[in-house]
């Protein structure tokens, strides 16, 4: 009934552990009748944010997050993006990050 209505539907989750083509994948394997450009995450305000201010992240996140960040420079970086990462919150990343 929403999709035949006069109104935009997207699926808007605060998840950083995943990326959105593995989110997808996900609920669609549950039977959810989603298009990828109909989801948005916080990596996906991220991302967004990080093209506006046309900055270089150093990327705290998952491994499976990351290719939301294609295409985005990390090098010399001068911006921090934190989510769930627990394996990434050590003494030399977290150096990194403060420097």
């Amino acid at each position: 009934r929403l999709r035949s209505a006069p109104l935009t539907v997207r699926f808007v989750t605060n998840t950083t552990k995943e990326s959105k083509r593995d989110l997808l994948e996900r609920l669609t394997g549950l039977g959810f009748d989603i298009a990828e450009h109909e989801i948005f995450t916080s990596l996906t305000a991220a991302r967004n944010l990080l093209e506006q201010q046309q900055v270089r992240p150093l990327l705290l996140v998952d491994d499976k997050a990351l290719p939301d960040f294609t295409g985005i420079g990390t090098d010399n970086p001068n911006a921090v993006v934190v989510g769930l990462a627990p394996e990434h919150f050590h003494y030399e990343m977290m150096n990194r990050a403060f420097r």
